[in-house]
């Protein structure tokens, strides 16, 4: 007896797949925007800050890198609901909320590596030359440290955002009804587990290969782009 394949049952349910679909989006680019920006002011603070400072960010990536998302994940969504009742707080996240916070804290944390390796890759003679001209300690950062060191680990950091984009489905197991959530969800009403699965994976590789597309067009039109610093526009002009 050969095995059947019945796509129809899953493409029944189309609607459901949309809405894992563009909550699996929100998730993504909610959590890449705000683990870059975290990434980014955590990365500086730990390369330029002062020493209580860093070790703070030293300690925030050590743990979150060095730990499985999982954990990080139950932890938020169980643990520290747990811990505030012990003072009163009656607080419990919803698994959104929940799971939108621990992939940023995550990914804030691979970004704060990525983005400092780049900030150590500018010659220390181009911020001598930028500190002689005149610039403060945050121009010289804005304008001389920061264009070349994001365009030396951009690749990197389009990977990182591509895994995040992957790594959302983890937040299934906590009842988000992003895509993996909403296919598990299908799965369970018509008992078609391998075109469910199948058609999941399929979303997920076009997605990927739909957002590496994205990020080297952007690659092309802006990397590679900066201001020049104040001093050296006014004397361009002079």
């Amino acid at each position: 007896m050969t095995y059947q394949f019945q796509f129809g049952a899953v493409f029944a349910r189309a609607e459901l797949l949309i809405d894992g679909f563009l909550l699996t989006l929100q998730l993504t680019v909610l959590t890449g925007l705000i683990g870059l920006i975290l990434g980014l002011s955590c990365a500086v603070i730990r390369t330029y800050g002062p020493r209580p400072a860093r070790m703070a960010v030293a300690t925030y990536v050590e743990i979150f890198r060095n730990t499985p998302f999982l954990v990080q994940l139950f932890l938020i969504f169980f643990g520290i609901p747990e811990i505030g009742k012990t003072f009163g707080l009656r607080w419990l996240p919803s698994p959104y909320m929940a799971g939108l916070a621990a992939l940023s804290v995550n990914i804030g944390a691979y970004a704060t590596e990525i983005i400092r390796a780049g900030l150590q890759s500018v010659h220390r003679s181009q911020v001598e030359a930028a500190e002689s001209l005149g610039l403060t300690r945050w121009q010289v950062i804005r304008y001389v440290i920061l264009p070349p060191a994001l365009r030396n680990v951009y690749p990197a950091l389009s990977s990182e955002f591509i895994l995040l984009m992957l790594g959302t489905s983890v937040v299934s197991v906590i009842s988000v009804e992003e895509l993996t959530g909403t296919a598990n969800l299908i799965q369970s009403e018509t008992y078609r587990t391998f075109e469910t699965y199948a058609l999941i994976w399929v979303i997920y590789f076009a997605l990927a290969l739909v957002l590496k597309g994205i990020l080297d067009a952007i690659a092309a039109r802006f990397i590679g782009r900066q201001k020049p610093p104040p001093a050296a526009a006014g004397a361009a002009h002079a």
